[in-house]
Parts: C-alpha cells; sequence; structure tokens
C-alpha cells in the first residue's frame, strides 16, 4: 500500500485491569477533580458526585484521562477519544484474561485439532 493510500488515522485500543487497594483514596481524588473542573455545571457535578460516591469503577472513569496516555506522543494528536469503567470479576489463572486472544475474536484463537 502506497502512502497515499493509508489512513492517518490510528485506532488504539487499551485495556487496563486496575485492582482498588484504597477505596477512600480513588473517591475522594475524584471528587478533587471533580470540585475542581470549572468547566463542569452544577447539575452535572452533582450527578458526577454521586456516581463517584456509589462506585469506585465510576471514580476512575474520572481520574483516567486518555489524553494523558497520548499527550506527550510526538507528531500525533487526540482527535476523538472515549472510554469507561466497570468492575469485574478478575481470575488471572483464566484463559479468559488471555492477553493474546482479540476480543473481537469468536473465542476461537487455537483450533484444537493444530
Amino acid at each position: 500500500m502506497s502512502t497515499p493510500e493509508t489512513s492517518r488515522f490510528v485506532r488504539l485500543r487499551v485495556e487496563l485491569v486496575l485492582e482498588i487497594e484504597d477505596s477512600a483514596a480513588i473517591t475522594g481524588a475524584a471528587l478533587q477533580r471533580i470540585a475542581e473542573d470549572d468547566d463542569m455545571a452544577a447539575d452535572e457535578r452533582t450527578h458526577a458526585e454521586a456516581a463517584v460516591n456509589e462506585d469506585e469503577a465510576e471514580a476512575l472513569a474520572y481520574l483516567v484521562d486518555p489524553f494523558d496516555l497520548v499527550s506527550e506522543v510526538p507528531g500525533a494528536e487526540l482527535v476523538q477519544a472515549s472510554w469507561s469503567s466497570e468492575q469485574v470479576d478478575y481470575d488471572p489463572d483464566s484463559p479468559d484474561w488471555d492477553l493474546d486472544v482479540d476480543d473481537d475474536d469468536s473465542g476461537d484463537a487455537l483450533d484444537e485439532d493444530d
């Protein structure tokens, strides 16, 4: 493929699993970030504070910013980002958590007959 035919846009997918070691610290940091956000409307702030107080996953969503991940990458500019967080049952020994398997695969990364 020649350079003019190549897209200039790249979708970077990152999946992280974090272990919550100090729920109060995460919740407190998220509440502080919300309080310091001068662009957040009052009703949105109330909703955000309630969500953060109810769920550590929501608190993490307010603390993790995709822009921070790529802001210092030379020659690249973040044009769109979305992210979410959820509590999960994590078992590092389970094949469901194998990082070498693409989420889009049907689960048959290796054929048993091979």
